[in-house]
């Protein structure tokens, strides 16, 4: 260590703060490091736990839609679509070979049994009759020359005057003539039953559809495509699937006559009514479904083959059943459930048991209480136990509106 000349330790010093500013460079960095750390999580940590308070305390009511619990008498559906088919359904072919030369109706029209519907040229098949009937007149000429010969041979046999073998020979010969006459006769008469071909009649009531068809063509016997196809629509037939769990109801209350209604598609009211006429003698292993078939008179002719329809089979009244809007019913993992809405505006989720469906209304058995309130709509923005704002009350006899039967569910 060298002192200078006033005394003191400049060279030291220097030599000391050029060393240790490094060092203390090291030291402090990490410390500041930890520091900044420190005081962003705190920042974040206070920034969180300020937006959970915020979302504790300050989550807004959802708006929703009521409706009130009911109990009223209802009587139980199955509910399903259903697929219209004519009653009958003939397609209309000729049975001789010829040419068509007339149609006496127009594509669409309805029309009768008996009514004349083709007429084909008749001059090939008039003239196979003719050629019949001249055929069976010589015959009969002939066998009846051979009856004469016959009869003067058997006399002559008998007086010794020719052989018996001769006579024999008459005989055999007659009976032969005789025999060709009747084929001669079978035979005019396949003409003329040819002949009546060539006028095509139409064999039920029917409404017609188009000319598969049109004049002046060459038909065949049998061929494909048909003429025409009729579709007989009053009464008409209207198909449609059930799941087997409702089978036993079905056939216990099947001889009591089973009203079915059928709502075209479109229409929420005005269905089409008849009765439930065919039960299936099976059910269908890959689906679970068995078959039933109702038959409506159709006489304003609302339903169309071909045609889907909404269906509600009406099993049964239930007397003084609960009831309320099918849209209010929710389904999850636990099953079907509602949300209630209670008197301090909260919503309450309410496991319930459906029995089934009529209209727009679902029977619950189970659940909630007649005069409490349920939530129809808006139940996306609900939690359970949470507030509410109930923004209207709906009546649950509105209308059908987008209560369109859903599909084969209901009973008792």
């Amino acid at each position: 260590m060298l002192a200078d000349r006033r005394g003191g330790v400049r060279t030291v010093d220097m030599f000391m703060n050029g060393e240790r500013a490094p060092l203390q460079r090291a030291i402090c960095r990490p410390f500041y490091l930890l520091i900044s750390v420190c005081v962003v999580v705190l920042i974040v940590t206070t920034g969180c736990a300020d937006k959970s308070q915020g979302a504790a305390a300050g989550r807004p009511p959802a708006p929703v839609v009521v409706a009130d619990v009911e109990q009223r008498d209802i009587p139980l559906e199955i509910t399903g679509i259903g697929n219209v088919e004519a009653y009958q359904t003939v397609q209309v072919r000729s049975q001789v070979n010829g040419q068509i030369q007339r149609i006496f109706f127009k594509e669409g029209d309805d029309v009768h049994q008996g009514q004349k519907l083709f007429e084909l040229d008749k001059r090939p098949f008039e003239a196979e009759l003719e050629r019949a009937v001249a055929q069976t007149r010589h015959d009969e000429a002939t066998a009846e020359n051979s009856r004469i010969q016959q009869e003067r041979y058997n006399g002559l046999e008998q007086a010794g005057i020719v052989s018996k073998e001769q006579a024999g020979q008459l005989n055999a010969q007659a009976k032969a003539d005789s025999s060709a006459v009747e084929a001669d006769k079978a035979a005019a008469q396949a003409a003329r039953v040819q002949l009546q071909y060539t006028d095509i009649y139409a064999p039920i009531d029917a409404r017609a559809g188009a000319l598969m068809i049109n004049l002046g063509n060459l038909v065949k016997a049998n061929d494909t495509p048909y003429l025409v196809q009729l579709n007989q629509i009053t009464p008409i037939y209207v198909t449609f699937f059930v799941p087997e769990s409702n089978l036993a109801r079905v056939r216990e209350r099947f001889a009591g006559g089973l009203k079915v209604l059928a709502y075209p598609k479109g229409q929420t009211d005005n269905p089409a009514q008849g009765r439930l006429t065919f039960i299936d003698n099976g059910v269908d292993t890959t689906t679970g479904m068995f078959k039933l078939k109702a038959t409506f008179d159709n006489k304003d002719r609302k339903l169309w083959p071909g045609q889907f329809v909404d269906v509600a089979l009406q099993l049964a009244n239930q007397k003084n059943a609960i009831v309320v809007p099918t849209r209010a019913i929710q389904t999850g993992q636990q099953g079907e459930y509602v949300y209630v809405v209670t008197a301090d505006s909260t919503a309450e989720m309410r496991p319930v048991k459906t029995q089934g469906t009529y209209k727009n209304m679902t029977v619950i058995a189970g659940g909630v209480n007649a005069g409490e309130k349920v939530i129809v709509n808006g139940q996306l923005r609900v939690a359970p136990k949470a507030k509410v704002v109930v923004q209207n009350t709906e009546n649950s006899t509105d209308s059908r509106s987008a209560n369109q039967p859903s599909g084969e569910g209901g009973g008792l």
